[in-house]
């Protein structure tokens, strides 16, 4: 088996804590809930905003995975309270597969106040419609 095949597997078999990689406090997971598939090889990026001028500082740009996650957004060390906002490229999305979106791009905006907590924000999405929780 390949490296690069147990890397994939890791997260599946051991506990995201007991994984061999830095966890990130904050994790993504978009699904296709047209298909019921994962959003594959979908663009995104996390920023963080500045609390005095409102600003966005972009932490951290990649897409996701074959599983529709996208790991490794941000580090412990830079996952501070504020203001969060992760924007989809759901567009570029729909397009590779072959379909048309009324939304050409979500975003969600999250405050997060102890960063000692483990947060997991999904997003669930068809062509016309999508949403989104707090998850754990």
């Amino acid at each position: 088996m390949s490296v690069s095949r147990l890397q994939k597997l890791e997260g599946h078999i051991l506990p995201e804590n007991k994984s061999t990689t830095m966890a990130s406090p904050l994790t993504t997971h978009v699904l296709n809930t047209a298909l019921g598939i994962p959003a594959s090889n979908m663009a995104l990026s996390l920023s963080r905003q500045d609390p005095c001028t409102k600003d966005w500082t972009t932490i951290t740009t990649g897409a996701t995975n074959d599983d529709g996650r996208c790991p490794g957004l941000i580090t412990k060390e830079l996952f501070t309270p504020g203001v969060y906002r992760l924007h989809f490229e759901t567009a570029q999305y729909w397009a590779s597969t072959g379909d048309t979106s009324f939304y050409p791009y979500v975003e969600i905006v999250f405050t997060i106040n102890d960063p000692g907590v483990k947060y997991h924000v999904p997003l669930l999405l068809s062509r016309f419609s999508y949403s989104t929780y707090r998850g754990s």
